[in-house]
């Protein structure tokens, strides 16, 4: 009997996931929870979802597996609404690029007997320079050959980290384990220092006097820098969440710019060659490693030939994880 993933929020990465998902319809079940009646339609036509359930209780009632693809200001009330109907031995996921608080959360919240494990997933490399992020952005290859960040509390037990990662598989994404305080640190410089400096480009230039001619002739390296895929709330909350790492990387690309700063006042054109020639290699070799995705530190488990439901779920089918402790 094919094993229930319910996927609440079924914008861009929720609706992927489930898109991918779709290919192994013998071995899941995937039940779709959105707040908008017409997005959970939407869903099921497009084929990301098995089935849709607007009542959340009964949405996660049967699941083994809930995966909450939400904005991160969104997460604690829902699991707060919940936790009430998760059966033991459920394994609650969420996509939040930064997982401080809502891992405090998830241990306050969750009921004994099930267990958080946080993701972060990237998109593939062919897909960076689209700018989507609702349900018509989404496609089932949104993921391949890609990484997800997998972020277990200490003290998970080890089926649950199993059947994450090996759901994660089943997006043909690759897995890179990271503690909590790691992972945080990599999406502080990864995922919100580009919407930091956005954010201080926008109010550094809107805010002066010579704006309203500015913005007749701003046009493709204004539009790309300011750029920002998070709503100003999540924003908020995910800075937030991480002071200690944006305080950090904030201070790094303020030394990085006052650096180039001091070279242009002072002519230093060596100095200045030397900025952006190291930029331009740099971010060339990053998109090369990108899209080839074979990174040199890389390394990948042997994986056992077993069949794939038993690989995917044959610790935790017939048992839960409760019993099994």
């Amino acid at each position: 009997m094919p094993v229930q993933i319910t996927i609440i929020g079924l914008g861009q990465v929720g609706a992927s996931i489930g898109l991918a998902l779709s290919a192994h319809k013998d071995n899941v079940f995937v039940v779709g929870h959105d707040k908008e009646f017409s997005i959970e339609r939407a869903a099921q036509q497009k084929g990301a979802v098995d089935k849709t359930e607007h009542n959340l209780p009964k949405a996660v009632t049967d699941a083994k597996l809930v995966l909450l693809a939400l904005p991160v200001h969104q997460i604690r009330e829902t699991l707060e609404f919940i936790a009430p109907d998760l059966k033991p031995g459920t394994v609650v996921v969420d996509t939040s690029p930064i997982k401080s608080g809502v891992a405090n959360w998830a241990r306050e919240i969750l009921p004994q007997g099930c267990y958080y494990v946080g993701i972060v997933p990237t998109i593939a490399a062919e897909f960076l320079q689209e700018a989507g992020t609702g349900l018509d952005s989404a496609k089932a290859d949104l993921f391949k050959n890609s990484i997800f960040l997998v972020d277990a509390p200490y003290g998970t037990p080890g089926e649950a980290v199993d059947l994450v990662t090996n759901f994660i598989r089943l997006t043909g994404a690759n897995i890179m384990i990271a503690d909590i305080l790691e992972s945080d640190g990599l999406m502080a410089s990864a995922y919100l220092l580009p919407q930091l400096v956005s954010t201080a480009l926008l109010n550094a230039t809107v805010a002066q006097p010579g704006w309203p001619e500015t913005r007749k002739v701003a046009e493709r390296a204004y539009h790309t820098t300011t750029s920002m895929p998070d709503d100003p709330e999540t924003l908020r909350v995910l800075s937030l969440h991480n002071r200690e790492n944006i305080t950090r990387v904030l201070n790094t690309m303020i030394l990085s710019l006052a650096e180039l700063r001091d070279a242009i006042e002072d002519g230093n054109d060596e100095a200045v060659k030397t900025h952006f020639q190291s930029a331009h290699k740099n971010r060339e070799e990053w998109i090369s490693d990108r899209f080839s995705a074979n990174w040199e530190d890389k390394k990948t488990p042997p994986i056992e030939k077993m069949p794939l439901k038993e690989r995917l779920f044959g610790s935790i089918i017939g048992r839960s994880i409760k019993e099994k402790k």
